[in-house]
C-alpha cells in the first residue's frame, strides 16, 4: 500500500514539474510585453536541467510501469529540445562570434573594460576597490553606484584622469573610469528621465578612436515596471546607433536582459554586433549570492572590429552581481574573419514596433 502511495505522489509531483517547465518554455514564446510573461526569459537553464533530472527519475521509477505519465514525459521532451536549442550557441560545443587575437594582443590597440553593477547598498567599497586593483582595466563601468559609491572611488581616481560621474540614489545611477582619453561625451535619458545611459568616443594608446555605449534600463518585475517596454525600446535605440558608427563599437552595461531573450536576440540583429560570450559559456553574472538562480544580465558586445584577449567573471564583491572582465584588441583590418550577425527579413519592423511601443505607452492617457 505505501510502495503503491508513494509511486502515485511520485507521479503527481512528475506532472506538476512537467505542466510548471513546460508552461515556462512555452510563455516566452508569447510576444506579450507584460512583466509576468518577459520574466520567463530568464530561467530557461534551469528549466532545462529540471526537464533532465526529472526524465531520469522517471525513467529509474517509471519508465517499466505501462503508459502512465507518458504526456508529461512528451512535456519534459519539448522543454528540452526547446531550452537546450536556445542555450547551446553559449556552451563551448556553440560557434564562436569572437575569434581569439593572434599573439597575447596586448599592444597600443587592445582596451579592457570592468563592467560592475555595484549594488547600490553594499557598503563593501574595499571588495571593489581590490579586483579594479587586481584586472588594473582601461575602462571602469559601475552601475547602481550613487554619491557614496562615488566618494568611496576616489581613490582609484589617481589613474583614471577620465571620468563621467552620473550618481543617483534610484539604483540607476552609473560612472565610468578611462585612463584613455574621451571626447564627445554625452549623458542621455532615451527613454525615461530617470534612466541614463552614456555615449562617449575612447581613443585607444595607438590615437585611434572607437565609440562606447554604456546602459542599464529598467527590469521588467514587481516594483520596477509593469512591462519590458522601456527596456526593450531603450536596447534597440543603442543599437541603432551603434550600428551607425563606422568605426569600432563597444556597447556594455547591465541590461537587466538575458543573452537569449527575443529582445537581446534582436539587438544583435539590429546592431550587427558580435557577443564574445558565445561557444565560450554562459558568464551568469546574477544572482550572485544564489547559485540555482543566475543567468546572464551584465552584457558586452562590440562591432567585429574587434578581436579576443581574454574574458572572465569577477569573483564576488559583496554585490548580487558578478562583475565582468573583457580585454578586447581593436583589429578593424580583420574584422571580415569573424561571423556576421545577419538580421532577418522582419528585423527593422520588429525594431521599428519595439521603439514604437515604448511611445504609445508614454503618449496613453494617464502616463
Amino acid at each position: 500500500m505505501y510502495k503503491r502511495l508513494f509511486h502515485f505522489t511520485g507521479l503527481i509531483i512528475f506532472g506538476l514539474l512537467a505542466i510548471i517547465a513546460f508552461a515556462a518554455t512555452i510563455i516566452p514564446i508569447f510576444p506579450s510585453k507584460e512583466w509576468y510573461v518577459r520574466i520567463f526569459d530568464y530561467p530557461r537553464l534551469q528549466t532545462f536541467f529540471i526537464a533532465v533530472l526529472a526524465l531520469l527519475w522517471y525513467s529509474f521509477f517509471y519508465f517499466k510501469r505501462g503508459k502512465r505519465g507518458y504526456a508529461f514525459v512528451f512535456m519534459f521532451l519539448v522543454v528540452i529540445a526547446v531550452q537546450g536549442y536556445k542555450a547551446w550557441p553559449y556552451t563551448p560545443l556553440g560557434t564562436k562570434q569572437v575569434l581569439w587575437t593572434e599573439g597575447d594582443g596586448r599592444d597600443t590597440t587592445s582596451i579592457s573594460l570592468f563592467i560592475c553593477n555595484v549594488l547600490q547598498t553594499n557598503t563593501e567599497y574595499q571588495e571593489v576597490i581590490e579586483k579594479i586593483n587586481k584586472y588594473n582595466p582601461d575602462i571602469i563601468i559601475t552601475t547602481e553606484s550613487d554619491s557614496n559609491w562615488q566618494k568611496a572611488l576616489q581613490v582609484i581616481e589617481n589613474k583614471y584622469s577620465y571620468r563621467v560621474p552620473i550618481p543617483q540614489s534610484n539604483t540607476y545611477g552609473m560612472h565610468l573610469y578611462s585612463r584613455f582619453p574621451l571626447r564627445e561625451t554625452a549623458v542621455r535619458y532615451l527613454i525615461e528621465e530617470d534612466i541614463p545611459s552614456i555615449r562617449t568616443g575612447v581613443q585607444l594608446i595607438s590615437g585611434e578612436w572607437i565609440s562606447l555605449f554604456v546602459v542599464h534600463p529598467r527590469p521588467p518585475v514587481p516594483g520596477e515596471s509593469k512591462d519590458s517596454k522601456e527596456r526593450d525600446a531603450e536596447i534597440i535605440l543603442v543599437a541603432r546607433e551603434g550600428r551607425k558608427e563606422k568605426g569600432g563599437v563597444i556597447i556594455a552595461g547591465d541590461f537587466n536582459d538575458v543573452a537569449w531573450s527575443e529582445t537581446t536576440e534582436l539587438f544583435q540583429e539590429v546592431s550587427g554586433f558580435l557577443d564574445p560570450r558565445q561557444g565560450r559559456g554562459f558568464y551568469n553574472t546574477y544572482h550572485a549570492k544564489f547559485p540555482v538562480f543566475r543567468w546572464p544580465l551584465d552584457h558586452i558586445f562590440h562591432s567585429s572590429h574587434f578581436k579576443l584577449i581574454k574574458l572572465e567573471r569577477v569573483g564576488r564583491v559583496n554585490s548580487d552581481h558578478f562583475p565582468m572582465f573583457v580585454h578586447l584588441s581593436y583589429k578593424p583590418d580583420e574584422k571580415t574573419d569573424q561571423p556576421k550577425v545577419k538580421p532577418d527579413d522582419d528585423t527593422e519592423k520588429d525594431a521599428n514596433e519595439t521603439i514604437q511601443k515604448s511611445k504609445n505607452d508614454k503618449d496613453a492617457p494617464g502616463e
